[in-house]
């Protein structure tokens, strides 16, 4: 399920070889589009009719490596992670996790040895897991080292902020703030980082606005792209050198895979708000509490054409997006869909779309590859371009892989047991594995939901993007209102049913987080965790694995009526609150030091902190003891 699974080396889908520079790869990037199109197509007429896939899932998690000086009282990111994977091996998937490099030499991508199956037993594995993978990195770390999930590293881009220490710049990023060498070494990374640069033809943007304290200080610079008071970065490290959490299944067929993808695009925004925990950006408090902004600018690669500030001449479109960015159409043609819900005028390459149309793809999936091929490929290995198309997907991939979207539609690759997937992306690290796992589950069950209550969330495309600016708000999950659908189904709070007429009636309305998660009696809303509730007794899972499910599905509700602080708000109110703070929103290296052995700590079970995970939470529970149920929870 997770895209590594059936590689067998500890590079995944990255390859070895020579990538070819921005000036070189310009020549070909028509020649590998076009093939690119032709193995998405071989590769369609095989698996178009692949059905009764059973549900598969697994999880990904991304772990900064930090190492402290406690005599200095300060903590750095520590340049170790090739080293350590070296260390780790070859995959060993009876140990439970596999490993892969991320985009920094800081950081380490770790999920489940095998995917979690279809059964309820698989929940309560999901958090021993985690804690498993947190305990063999643990095991070959140095004494004064340390792995964190949070999504940001306080310091990033502020002074000497690795070690050893290194050279801010280079030839690759050529940045103010973050150096080369912090960049992990395989090729596929600093080219990348030098040919979006080279392909914009100046370096990434990206200016966030700072949280206003009474003494914040308005910040300035020389350079023409940064705006005066507001935290400026220039660096794709800044964008891809954040962790995150993400979850992947497999679906039983390629139409319940669209509709998925389409529906789990409308909790993108609601999700990301509430597992939110972004609140620095080098070394300030910012005025938002996620990350996506900030990754969406660090990959932009759009040149001043594709941008609309100058005529097209050399490109093909004018992009209203980065290539990192909430999706732009729904795919399914599905009965629920209609064409109004897209309303985005949708910018993709309608020679290709002529060309699968031409092929028998319908329109809806014609459209969102033409959609994604828009975009150039920014990674060509010297040795990896003329293939052959029946075989291989590496130029479909190359494409793909880099639209870095809120969901991703993933066909099954070529000669294997996997599946049609659909991978949600937007959600933020959590401190602990008692977070982490309460958000994935909550996704999986989720999608069960939809489909056991044959729920329908479908709303305007360019909604869903207004919610996802909302989103991004400082204390989104419980002082913004996101537009949300009302007659998600037939059924309602009481039991009773909507006649079909009833149910063509498209209403909306402005919810909090609250009342999407937990309902709304005024509003004739149902609330998710109720549904989940009546799913769950549905099925008549035994007491046991239901009070485990319930400690999860019970940090969601209380993250979302604001009983619990989100880790946004707890990282602000432990920087505002330290004695060092001087209200001029600037986190000094002896916060972040504190700050991050605070983290430590609690990952640790050492300190309790209730605002954020309750009073009952026990760090030394295990879920994994109550297995025993075979309830499945999907096809099997």
């Amino acid at each position: 399920v997770v895209s590594t699974q059936s590689t067998g080396n500890k590079m995944g889908f990255l390859t070895d070889g020579k990538t070819l520079d921005w000036k070189k790869a310009k020549e070909i990037v028509n020649y590998i589009k076009t093939h690119g199109v032709q193995q998405f197509l071989y590769n369609y007429k095989r698996v178009k009719h692949r059905a009764n896939d059973s549900l598969l899932w697994g999880d990904e998690i991304e772990y900064y490596i930090v190492k402290f000086d406690d005599a200095q009282k300060q903590v750095k990111l520590n340049l170790r992670a090739q080293e350590l994977l070296e260390l780790l091996g070859e995959d060993k998937p009876e140990s439970g996790a596999l490993w892969r490099p991320e985009y920094a030499n800081f950081m380490i991508e770790g999920t489940p040895g095998v995917p979690y199956g279809c059964f309820i037993d698989c929940f309560l594995s999901v958090q021993s897991n985690m804690k498993n993978r947190r305990k063999i990195l643990e095991s070959i770390l140095e004494n004064d080292e340390a792995i964190l999930t949070l999504t940001n590293f306080p310091l990033l881009g502020v002074g000497s902020f690795t070690f050893p220490p290194k050279d801010v710049g280079g030839p690759v990023t050529q940045s103010l703030y973050f150096p080369d060498e912090a960049i992990h070494p395989h090729h596929r990374f600093s080219t990348l980082t030098r040919n979006i640069r080279e392909r914009k033809g100046r370096k990434v943007s990206i200016n966030m606005p700072i949280f206003k304290d009474k003494n914040t200080p308005t910040l300035k610079y020389d350079s023409p792209d940064a705006k005066e008071g507001y935290i400026y970065m220039d660096s794709m490290g800044f964008g891809m050198g954040m962790c995150c959490l993400q979850t992947t299944f497999q679906c039983c067929n390629i139409e319940e895979a669209k509709h998925f993808y389409d529906q789990l695009h409308v909790f993108c925004p609601i999700m990301l708000a509430l597992s939110a925990s972004t609140p620095i950006f080098r070394g300030f408090l910012s005025d938002v509490d996620v990350r996506w902004d900030v990754i969406s600018a660090a990959v932009d690669d759009r040149t001043d054409e594709e941008l609309g500030l100058k005529p097209l001449k050399n490109d093909k479109f004018v992009i209203n997006k980065s290539r990192y960015s909430s999706i732009d159409c729904y795919i399914s043609r599905g009965p629920k869909f209609k064409k109004e819900y897209n309303d985005i005028d949708l910018v993709y390459d309608k020679d290709i779309c002529n060309t699968l149309e031409a092929e028998g793809i319908d329109e809806g999936l014609a459209k969102h590859i033409a959609h994604l091929f828009i975009r150039d490929p920014l990674v060509i290995y010297e040795k990896k371009i003329k293939l052959d198309d029946t075989k291989h997907t590496d130029h479909f991939e190359n494409i793909q892989s880099t639209n870095w979207q809120t969901v991703r539609f993933k066909p099954p690759p070529p000669n294997s047991s996997i599946g049609w997937r659909v991978e949600f992306r937007v959600l933020e690290n959590q401190i602990t594995e008692f977070e982490s796992a309460a958000f994935v589950i909550f996704i999986v069950l989720l999608s069960r939901v939809m489909s056991f209550f044959d729920l329908n969330f479908y709303m305007p495309i360019s909604k869903v993007d207004e919610n996802m600016d909302k989103a991004h708000k400082r204390n989104a999950v419980l002082e913004q209102k996101f537009l949300f659908r009302k007659n998600i189904s037939r059924g309602n709070m009481d039991g009773n049913f909507k006649t079909d007429k009833e149910v063509e009636v498209e209403e909306y309305d402005y919810f909090t987080v609250n009342e999407i998660i937990n309902g709304s009696k005024e509003k004739g809303f149902p609330g998710l965790i109720p549904l989940m509730d009546m799913y769950l007794d549905s099925i008549e899972i035994d007491a046991p694995a239901r009070s485990v499910i319930t400690k999860y599905t019970d940090l969601i509700k209380d993250r979302a009526s604001g009983k619990l602080f989100t880790t946004a708000k707890w990282i602000r109110e432990f920087v505002t609150h330290h004695p060092s703070y001087k209200h001029d929103s600037i986190v000094t290296e002896d916060i972040a030091y504190d700050l991050c052995k605070m983290v430590v700590k609690i990952q640790r079970g050492e300190e309790k902190v209730p605002n954020l995970l309750g009073e009952s939470y026990d760090p030394n529970f295990d879920p994994s003891k109550f297995k025993g149920t075979s309830k499945p929870i999907g096809l099997c």
